[in-house]
């Protein structure tokens, strides 16, 4: 069975560097996404002043509330972080610390831009921690791309083909996963 409907589809560009990269990538997914026939929101956290996560709170933070909203309207997600020190950034952290419930049961994927080959796995403990907390479904595609995969401030085009394939992979993954939820009986 194909799976080909159009999806609601959350692009959030998690880098705080002006001159990021992996906002790069999250343009290049917005317009896959969008010529793939889904619906997508595009959020930057360079322009969205999120609180650090207090516990407590950070929680009544308006912006909090308004982000939790764009996730829990998302049928999926797209993150697009930088790679620092083997890890995603804390800002990517900090949007899940602070959203929690809201990712439950989403289909998430990756777009990851690194300083070097050798952080290639780095994205999956935030994986497993949505997996196991939140019942996320992990594309298991993900775009992991160095300083090798741009052109200025431009892609690659096999960078920007291995975008396009994400955008794919979510839309059928997510498709399926949609569906599938929709074939359970209610508990």
């Amino acid at each position: 069975m194909a799976y080909t409907r159009g999806m609601r589809v959350l692009v959030v560009s998690c880098s705080l560097n002006p001159g990021s990269r992996s906002a790069v990538l999250a343009s290049a997914a917005v317009e896959a996404l969008r010529g793939g026939g889904h619906e997508v929101e595009a959020v930057d956290l360079r322009e969205t002043a999120l609180p650090m996560c207090d516990g407590a709170e950070a929680y009544a933070d308006p912006a909090v509330g308004a982000m939790a909203a764009r996730v829990s309207g998302a049928e999926a997600v797209l993150l697009a972080v930088p790679i620092y020190n083997y890890d995603v950034n804390a800002a990517a952290k900090n949007l899940i610390e602070l959203t929690g419930g809201a990712w439950e049961g989403k289909v998430v994927g990756f777009l990851c831009a690194a300083g070097g080959q050798r952080s290639y796995m780095s994205v999956m403990p935030l994986a497993n921690s949505l997996m196991l907390d939140f019942r996320c479904v992990i594309v298991p595609r993900f775009v992991y791309a160095t300083a090798a995969d741009f052109e200025g401030d431009a892609l690659k085009d096999e960078m920007r083909r291995r975008v396009e394939r994400l955008a794919e992979e979510t839309g059928r993954l997510g498709a399926a996963w949609i569906d599938a939820q929709a074939d359970q009986p209610a508990h």
